[in-house]
């Protein structure tokens, strides 16, 4: 049984030049922050080791990852409410974006990922954290042209 639908609400703007053709999605959380990889070709994701670190050792990770992968951009899930109201974890999610940019130089993308973690819970994932990193990256690539 699915979990309920994804918003596409939150499509990724039309700016995503055709050339960016590999992605790096990211599920932040406060101790955990799911991983997934994608390409713009597929239009798929894959789950990548998720990564179980706060602050600074959390951004030495994503180096790594970003090393490893190479992407052309990056994709971040935003949580809101229901309603799409922001909350506390939408703020960190979106401060977590901006790092991301700061850090890395990369594009970076926010994508609404309400429901992401009911969904990868609904279809039983082992590591939720990196199944909602691919749930949000397919969400992303499915919007853009």
């Amino acid at each position: 049984m699915r979990g309920p639908a994804m918003p596409d609400s939150a499509a990724p703007p039309a700016s995503v030049p055709s050339h960016f053709q590999s992605f790096l999605a990211f599920d932040f959380g406060q101790k955990r922050t799911g991983v997934a990889s994608g390409n713009r070709l597929l239009r798929s994701a894959t789950p990548q080791a998720t990564i179980r670190a706060e602050g600074d050792a959390r951004f030495a990770q994503v180096e790594a990852r970003i090393r490893e992968w190479q992407p052309d951009a990056l994709v971040v899930g935003v949580p809101y409410h229901p309603d799409g109201a922001p909350h506390d974890n939408t703020r960190a999610a979106q401060r977590f974006a901006r790092q991301l940019k700061g850090r890395f130089g990369l594009p970076v993308y926010e994508v609404d990922e309400r429901y992401s973690t009911t969904e990868a819970l609904a279809s039983g994932a082992r590591d939720a954290d990196a199944a909602s990193a691919c749930i949000i990256l397919e969400q992303f690539l499915r919007n853009l042209p």
